[in-house]
């Protein structure tokens, strides 16, 4: 409503009228620009109140060439991880005074690709973001050249210097790590989907800690990250007393869980199991599950942090440092017994 008492809703002009400026002054103050005197910044922030004058994207954006608004594109499927860090990104954004405009990639196509990130930009986007959960995705995002800055959350051996990530192939060589020093000679994996960013480096981890230590390594078997399909790799398994099993995250690792429970296979007495992720339940499962950790929100405050940096400081140069991870251990492991 304006201050006149009429029923529509009060505009730039109204606003001018009652502080007594030009309505240039009032856009100055909107977008907090300089050369304001304190006294005129106070009585246009009064009259904008007064009014509950609410300037439009579009207004704000002929003024300073930004919406304040980033395109956000993460998987269709709703794994865990990848929505953990799309929810705090979310909550960074919001706290920077962002707007996120979340697509849902729906293929892996390049066709299907571009069709969003041309979408984004014609909603004149200051950057667009991938959360990316696919290695044929990721290439694609490698290959982009835009007009406005993007950033990715992706799990990839090389670095890049708009890439934020959590460390994956030292958190898997962590977990096997603690597998071989409680005297495990024999420590298979589970792992996710064969194209999936994560999970290759999970795989990467996992071989390079065995060879290290010149452990057997035997091909590891896919799931799809869900606990159906670990609970069906766990009740085909080659496995025996005195083995473990790393798992490439937490929900398959339930599954295994309960199919080496049918199996008559105790866990941690016979096999040991480790998971990744750390999800909520991952504490209250019986046993407890050793898992290693990831810090999705740090992960979501990184990647604005990125963006921040990329559209308000242009010619900031970044670099790529992942996350570190964390072994939690609980009650799903322990020192191997001989047979």
């Amino acid at each position: 409503m304006s201050g006149d008492g009429g029923s529509r809703a009060a505009n730039i002009l109204d606003v001018a009228r009652l502080a007594g400026v030009s309505h240039q002054t009032v856009s100055r103050v909107l977008n907090d620009l300089p050369n304001v005197r304190p006294a005129t910044r106070a009585r246009v922030e009064q009259a904008i109140a007064q009014l509950r004058y609410s300037p439009s994207p579009q207004a704000r954006a002929l003024v300073t060439r930004r919406t304040r608004t980033i395109g956000l594109v993460t998987p269709m499927a709703a794994d865990f991880g990848p929505t953990s860090v799309a929810m705090h990104f979310n909550v960074a954004a919001r706290a920077a005074r962002y707007n996120v405009e979340t697509v849902s990639l729906l293929d892996t196509d390049p066709t299907d690709v571009r069709a969003i990130v041309e979408s984004l930009l014609r909603q004149r986007v200051d950057a667009i973001v991938f959360v990316v959960a696919d290695a044929d995705v990721l290439e694609l995002v490698r290959g982009l050249d835009l007009s406005v800055p993007v950033v990715a959350a992706a799990s990839t051996a090389r670095r890049s210097p708009l890439f934020v990530s959590i460390d994956q192939y030292r958190g898997a060589r962590s977990a096997v790590r603690h597998l071989a020093e409680l005297g495990h000679q024999r420590i298979l994996h589970l792992a996710g989907p064969q194209r999936a960013a994560d999970a290759i480096e999970r795989v990467r981890g996992w071989r390079d800690e065995l060879a290290e230590r010149r452990l057997e390594i035997v091909t590891p078997l896919h799931g799809d990250w869900s606990a159906a399909s670990g609970y069906r790799l766990g009740a085909e398994l080659d496995v025996a007393p005195g083995s473990a099993v790393f798992v490439a995250n937490d929900h398959m690792a339930i599954g295994v869980l309960s199919a080496l429970r049918e199996r008559g296979l105790r866990v941690p007495d016979d096999v040991s199991v480790v998971g990744f992720d750390d999800v909520p339940e991952s504490g209250y499962l019986y046993p407890a599950l050793t898992t290693v950790r990831q810090d999705f929100a740090a992960l979501g405050e990184l990647m604005m942090q990125k963006v921040l940096v990329a559209v308000e400081e242009p010619d900031s140069v970044t670099v790529d440092t992942p996350l570190p991870t964390h072994l939690v251990v609980r009650q799903s492991t322990r020192a191997a017994v001989t047979p």
